[in-house]
């Protein structure tokens, strides 16, 4: 199989259309997922929206209709061609089994199925080679919404002169956590402008208007997982275990959009313009480096809402002679989740279905 110059740009081309589930519909990864579907044109013969019982009455809009929302736990996938997982590793360790035991092949956007060394872990601007280990497993990995834009941006640097060290530290928006968080945040920023902020709970810190150093719990190493996964993800997604990584998450009062401050070492020696350049012609990549007040891109400004991962203030590293650093962010929930899932399955059609 050949990687696609731009899987960001492309729309769908069919002539088979697939039943296709989206497990999570109502969450806002699921819901991104059924709008991007209709945008990028997707062979969808019939959609199955599911979640859990706690969504019974709710309907997603799909292609002028409002389709119900199903219960998972009742969904027979033995009519379904294609699943699009988003609704936490439990589910999908529970259901994923099961869908690709009635013959479905699974897109998986949470963390269970990420480290198993037979289940492709994919960036279909970095790794589509990686899906030739489908089979026999018949699930896909979608890697955490931080890593992908960093390899991504990173990517054309690798191959052109090498990656010895990557230190990374992410400024991470609250939809990253989910709808919940979302609303926490609007809430507590109301509140603290109308002078009614409450305590926290103890040992919590209140996101608004603050920096908070932890995402998800602490591993021994003094670490959080969410600072783990990129160390783990992006050493299986460049197949190089020898890449040394440093990563720093911090969740920050942004509602959308991933921010990640990346300085790196490579093997060989290149020049921050190399650097544009390889960047300029990367597929997914929109750069905006101009060095002047505004001349460079923010989650809230270009990442919202978009497809693409931009990086800006590229700058050779003053402390090492190998150094390059530079600003990268992206829209976590389309690019970080929903586009990614449905460029892979845009892979699978055309590869694996025959129809694209």
């Amino acid at each position: 199989m050949t990687a696609v110059p731009n899987y960001t740009n492309r729309k769908a081309s069919v002539t088979q259309n697939l039943n296709i589930a989206v497990v999570g519909a109502t969450g806002l990864v699921g819901e991104a997922m059924i709008e991007i579907l209709q945008e990028r044109n997707f062979p969808v013969g019939t959609l199955h929206p599911l979640a859990s019982e706690r969504s019974l009455g709710k309907s997603v809009r799909f292609r002028g209709q409002e389709l119900p929302v199903a219960v998972l736990d009742e969904h027979d996938f033995s009519d379904t061609d294609m699943a699009l997982f988003s609704a936490g590793a439990s589910v999908s360790e529970n259901h994923a089994p099961r869908a690709t035991d009635a013959g479905c092949v699974v897109v998986d956007n949470t963390s269970r199925f990420r480290n198993e060394p037979d289940i492709p872990l994919v960036i279909p601007e970095v790794n589509p080679e990686a899906l030739v280990r489908l089979r026999p497993r018949n699930i896909i990995a979608n890697p955490n919404c931080s890593t992908i834009q960093m390899v991504v941006a990173l990517k054309p640097i690798y191959d052109a002169a090498g990656i010895i060290r990557i230190n990374v530290a992410t400024y991470q928006a609250v939809s990253g956590a989910g709808r919940r968080q979302v609303e926490e945040l609007a809430r507590q920023s109301t509140e603290l402008l109308s002078g009614r902020a409450k305590e926290a709970d103890a040992g919590a810190k209140s996101i608004a208007f603050n920096a908070i150093p932890q995402i998800d719990s602490f591993e021994d190493n003094g670490y959080t997982r969410e600072e783990m996964k990129m160390v783990w993800e992006t050493r299986k997604i460049l197949s190089d275990d020898q890449i040394m990584i440093s990563a720093t998450a911090v969740r920050i009062p942004v509602f959308f959009g991933h921010s990640e401050a990346i300085s790196i070492e490579t093997r060989e020696k290149i020049a921050a313009a190399e650097v544009r350049d390889l960047l300029r012609a990367a597929p997914g990549v929109k750069v905006l480096d101009d060095g002047k007040t505004g001349g460079f891109p923010t989650a809230r400004n270009e990442a919202a809402g978009g497809d693409d991962v931009f990086v800006g203030r590229i700058r050779d590293d003053l402390s090492h002679e190998r150094g390059i650093s530079m600003w990268v962010v992206s829209d976590n929930v389309r690019k970080g989740a929903a586009l990614n899932s449905i460029q892979i399955a845009e892979i699978l059609v055309r590869d694996y279905f025959g129809g694209m």
